[in-house]
């Protein structure tokens, strides 16, 4: 996995990095919320393992902004907080997982591996996105591996996508799939294929500017 690590304590910052490297993963580790924030910007990863209290943003506030921008990686906070307020907002906010300091390194693995198993998408399932994955047996989305509730017709327009991942479903595609055949305007189509993108926390699917729809197949 490609881990960002946030963690003031210079000390422990080098002890984490290292253990880590050690048992296979990439790191990449930052000391205050500034460096955190602009190595958001430029680098994608698999998983976050953030202190709450740091110089300038704090943890918290990261991830905050970070899912209202529906980007969503899993994210373990590792802090010697103890005050249920803080605990409850981390996971409020969507944490995975909470390490109070001080803490055994291995107790660390054994955290990212639980993580790591609740991603593992079933063979039969295809991957959207890093979170999302569809199947199409049971025409259910799934996000971290969780069902989503979505309205017939949202769930149509996924199933005829991620069966054309890396192509793209022009509008009469969707008007044959999702509208029976029925004469449905393209802005109808788009309307109800933007509603699909409000929903989801993470955004896959890639207007193909007056031609229709694709997703790709993630790598």
């Amino acid at each position: 996995m490609k881990i960002l690590l946030l963690e003031d304590d210079i000390m422990l910052n080098n002890a984490i990095t290292q253990y880590l490297k050690s048992t296979g993963h990439v790191v990449i580790s930052v000391m205050d919320g500034n460096q955190c924030v602009e190595t958001l910007k430029n680098e994608k990863f698999d998983l976050l393992v953030f202190d709450i209290n740091v110089p300038d943003t704090d943890g918290l506030t990261i991830l905050e902004d970070l899912h209202k921008q529906k980007r969503m990686v899993p994210t373990i906070f590792i802090s010697a907080l103890i005050d249920i307020e803080d605990i409850t907002r981390a996971f409020d906010i969507g944490c995975h997982d909470y390490l109070k300091k001080p803490f055994h390194l291995k107790e660390l693995t054994l955290r990212i591996n639980k993580i790591l198993q609740t991603r593992q998408v079933p063979q039969e399932h295809k991957r959207l996105s890093k979170s999302y994955s569809y199947d199409s047996k049971n025409m259910v989305l799934l996000f971290d591996n969780e069902p989503q509730i979505l309205p017939k017709r949202q769930i149509q327009i996924i199933d005829l996508l991620s069966a054309n991942r890396s192509l793209v479903c022009n509008y009469d595609m969707f008007r044959d799939y999702v509208w029976n055949d029925d004469y449905i305007d393209n802005a109808t189509i788009r309307a109800e294929v933007n509603r699909v993108k409000k929903v989801l926390k993470e955004d896959f699917i890639i207007n193909i500017r007056g031609i229709g729809y694709m997703i790709e197949r993630p790598n």
